[in-house]
């Protein structure tokens, strides 16, 4: 229906364009007749010779223009196709003007021949150029619904990469946590069921908050922190996490689980590969909209933990250039420590 609507308005326009045209042209061979008259005489005009400009020009759009699209090129059969509608086209106009136009609206002598070389090059002339417009119309729709198309498709593949790179996010956190869960039963521990409490809201988050396109700062902390307490009950005395936070504005939107991964990373490669006392230092703050995330671990020098920890990265990184458009990831390694900083304008928020 709206594209019908179009269609109307562009025959509209165009009928008021050739009525003046005619207006104008042939307004000096009928100067007998008043102003009305001529205006009347040539939207008569340019009524009568307009169905032979439409039959060539939807020809066009609805045959001509997707043949050569499709074919890329202008077959023997498409030509004598294209020659045919034209010269029904041309053959229409110079009988309306022949038979009805000049001798009948405008009461003028015909002269000439119906098919002269003056009068089939207006004919040309005046059905050509409506022909062009409504071609270059076509084609450049075409060329836009060809781009929303190829956006659509973009759009849809970085949405499946995005989810894809969120679900390699803590792939070995559920059956560590379960254990640990276990190993509190079996002792009949107290911090059994709030053990099992944070494991329920942590999963409850990262299955339904995190397919939200946004949650606040706050909320992304408090899964983070939850996170946190977790991974720590498989720890003793030897795992100092120390988490520093400075936020200007809780409600600030973020995208969810775009902070998890280094902490994840940090558990992964860093504490629990670690024979020795280690350490995770976690600072976040926020300030008008720009997030700095710094996150700091002790490591032990091992060249396999350093690839592996490359690939957590890599994923970090495309989630970021996916998501944002104002972001800075900077990475600090020696044999000790290994720390990540990032710097998020919050405000750059780009959807997919």
């Amino acid at each position: 229906m709206k594209r019908a609507a179009w269609h109307i308005i562009f025959w509209i326009v165009y009928f008021i364009q050739d009525t003046m045209l005619h207006y104008t042209w042939m307004g000096p061979s009928v100067p007998d007749a008043s102003e009305q008259q001529q205006l009347l005489m040539a939207m008569q005009t340019a009524l009568i010779i307009l169905p032979p400009k439409l039959l060539i020009v939807y020809y066009f759009i609805n045959r001509g223009v997707k043949e050569l699209i499709n074919r890329k090129k202008l077959t023997l059969r498409l030509a004598i196709e294209i020659l045919v509608a034209a010269g029904i086209s041309i053959v229409l106009f110079r009988l309306a003007y022949y038979y009805y136009i000049t001798p009948r609206i405008y009461q003028l002598e015909v002269k000439s021949n119906i098919l002269t070389a003056r009068n089939i090059m207006i004919a040309v002339l005046d059905i050509g150029f409506i022909t062009g417009i409504a071609i270059t119309l076509k084609l450049l729709r075409l060329q836009i619904s060809s781009k929303e198309r190829e956006q659509n498709l973009m759009r849809e593949k970085l949405q499946t990469e995005l989810k894809f790179l969120k679900t390699q996010t803590n792939p070995h956190f559920l059956f560590n946590t379960l254990n640990n869960i276990y190993a509190l039963a079996r002792k009949k521990s107290d911090k059994t069921p709030d053990v099992v409490m944070k494991l329920s809201e942590l999963l409850s988050f990262m299955l339904y908050e995190s397919g939200k396109e946004s949650i606040t700062i706050a909320e992304e902390i408090r899964m983070l922190q939850d996170y946190i307490d977790l991974e720590k009950i498989r720890y003793d005395e030897s795992l100092t996490v120390i988490v520093q936070k400075n936020i200007d504005d809780p409600g600030q939107e973020i995208t969810p689980l775009i902070l998890l991964p280094l902490v994840e990373n940090a558990f992964k490669h860093g504490a629990s590969e670690s024979r020795f006392d280690s350490f995770i230092k976690i600072d976040i703050s926020l300030k008008e909209g720009k997030l700095n995330y710094t996150i700091e671990n002790s490591v032990e020098n091992d060249k396999v933990k350093k690839e592996k920890r490359c690939i957590g990265l890599n994923n970090i990184k495309r989630q970021l250039e996916l998501m944002y458009r104002e972001h800075e990831m900077k990475v600090h390694q020696n044999d000790s420590t290994f720390k990540v900083n990032i710097t998020i304008n919050l405000d750059s928020y780009g959807k997919i």
